[in-house]
């Protein structure tokens, strides 16, 4: 943006949030599918021990093995689904400051909210941005998404309406 027409504060410009969720060390995960699977079945994994542990002392799945397993496994299932619910909110919001008409600023403080309408050139630049480089990942996110939510609500029937 050209920095003497425009009154959005240089962190609040959508290209530059853009930029700056893109250089985060955790938003930067969704930009190949891969590695973002990859880290979050590190994340499933590092669950899957620690949920093991906490339902170990339970007497109840100390008769089951078969519980004790599904029930760490399933409920691992919690931290990726989190994570992905996290990277997902915050790469859909940038989405929609860049596809947006107008931008939502604040000057010195949330008291004094502003709004500002792009130029052309600009909401066609950041209009590009968006479709070129964030829907991909928010499509990437949305699949990840379902998989796991998949997964889980069908370890929440195996758990119902099974008995072991």
């Amino acid at each position: 943006m050209n920095e003497s027409k425009c009154p959005v504060p240089r962190e609040q410009q959508p290209t530059n949030e853009f930029i700056e969720l893109s250089k985060s060390r955790i938003f930067s995960w969704p930009k190949t599918k891969k590695s973002l699977i990859l880290i979050l079945i590190k994340f499933w994994v590092g669950g899957f021990v620690l949920f093991l542990l906490i339902s170990s002392g339970s007497v109840y799945f100390k008769t089951s093995l078969t519980k004790y397993i599904l029930l760490s496994i399933f409920s691992s299932l919690s931290i990726p689904l989190l994570i992905s619910i996290r990277l997902y909110l915050g790469w859909n919001h940038v989405f929609n400051r860049l596809i947006s008409e107008k931008v939502e600023y604040e000057e010195s403080g949330w008291y004094d909210g502003q709004i500002w309408e792009k130029p052309l050139v600009l909401k066609e630049k950041e209009s590009l941005i968006a479709s070129i480089e964030v829907k991909p990942i928010l499509k990437n996110l949305i699949q990840i998404l379902s998989i796991i939510s998949v997964l889980a609500l069908s370890g929440i029937l195996i758990f119902q309406y099974n008995n072991f």
